[in-house]
């Protein structure tokens, strides 16, 4: 298995991943109890060597609910009936996982209200103070 390369420069070395084959619960026929078709992919995200020290404090913010109490990714295939297209199933769900929560924040662009959106908030405002005066009692 080559190196998994992820977006912003992350390349994850093979050897940081354990791939481990399994028997697959579920509809399968005769083979099903014979075949280790489900696959497991473990990945250590606070003892990975591939990540900055910020890029790891984001994964395990972003992929809190995902990881084990150990900072482990848990990830496993049962969509195919072949190991192979299991093995690739997975390795690119780890891909697109993996990516979306790298990415960095995306920094607020801080706007102004238009001159209508204004005046809008103020009209409503005046109606809302006509609506409250008119529930008031007469004044004598």
């Amino acid at each position: 298995m080559d190196d998994i390369r992820l977006p912003y420069g992350v390349v994850v070395p093979a050897k940081e991943l354990e791939l481990k084959a399994a028997k697959a619960g579920g509809p399968g026929g005769q083979s099903v109890n014979t075949t280790d078709s489900k696959i497991e992919l473990r990945w250590d995200v606070r003892g990975s060597f591939a990540l900055s020290s910020a890029q790891r404090e984001r994964l395990l913010e972003r992929l809190g609910p995902r990881l084990t109490n150990d900072g482990v990714l848990l990830l496993s295939g049962t969509e195919h009936k072949s190991q192979h297209r299991n093995r690739e199933a997975v390795l690119a769900r780890f891909s697109a996982i993996v990516g979306d929560a790298l990415a960095p924040p995306r920094q607020r662009r801080r706007t102004r209200p238009s001159r209508g959106a204004k005046q809008r908030r103020l009209d409503a405002k005046k109606r809302r103070a006509e609506v409250k005066k008119l529930r008031r009692p007469p004044e004598t």
